[in-house]
C-alpha cells in the first residue's frame, strides 16, 4: 500500500478528511482559527488534495479536532464502492428520532451504524438506501412499505429518491 503524496491512497485520505470537515460546516480557515493555529489552512488542504504526506499523529490531531474516530479517516485499500440501494429510500431527520421504544432502538442503532459506515456525522439528516430499508425490515421482522410509513407517521421520516 502506497501512502506518499500525489497517490491515489493519499487522494483517498484527502477526501475522507474534506468530507468530514465539510459535513460539519467548516471552511480551511475555520479550522485553522478554531484550533488556534495549530491546525494551518495550507496545510490542511494540501492533506485534503493529497499533495503532502500526512503522518500518523497529525492524523490523530484532525480525528481529535472533528471529533471523529481515526479509522474514519483512513481509507480501505481497494474497497468496492458501496452499491447503490434498490428501491426507494427515505430521508430520515434524525433530530426527531427519539429511541423510547424498543423499535426505534433498533432502528436509532442501526442508522448510527450506517453514519459510521459512511462517514456521516453532520447529525441532523441521513439517507436511508432502499437497501438499508430492507435489512432492517428483515431485522424487525416487517416488510418495507410497512416501515417506511410506521417511520414516515412518527415524523422521523420522509421518501427520496435512494
Amino acid at each position: 500500500m502506497d501512502e506518499g503524496r500525489g497517490t491515489p491512497y493519499a487522494e483517498q485520505l484527502g477526501e475522507r478528511l474534506r468530507n468530514v470537515r465539510q459535513q460539519q460546516g467548516l471552511s480551511l480557515h475555520e479550522v485553522e482559527s478554531s484550533s488556534q493555529g495549530q491546525l494551518k489552512a495550507s496545510v490542511v488542504g494540501a492533506y485534503e488534495r493529497g499533495e503532502r504526506a500526512i503522518s500518523v499523529s497529525r492524523l490523530r490531531t484532525l480525528a481529535d479536532f472533528y471529533r471523529v474516530p481515526i479509522t474514519l479517516l483512513i481509507p480501505e485499500p481497494e474497497a468496492p464502492r458501496p452499491e447503490r440501494g434498490r428501491g426507494r429510500g427515505l430521508r430520515i431527520d434524525l433530530t426527531q428520532l427519539t429511541p423510547d421504544e424498543p423499535d426505534l432502538i433498533v432502528v436509532d442503532r442501526y442508522l448510527r451504524s450506517i453514519q459510521a459506515r459512511r462517514g456521516d456525522y453532520n447529525g441532523r439528516v441521513l439517507t436511508m438506501r432502499g437497501a438499508d430499508l430492507q435489512a432492517l425490515a428483515a431485522v424487525l421482522d416487517t416488510v418495507p412499505d410497512d416501515l417506511r410509513d410506521r417511520l414516515v407517521d412518527a415524523g422521523i421520516a420522509s421518501s427520496s429518491p435512494a
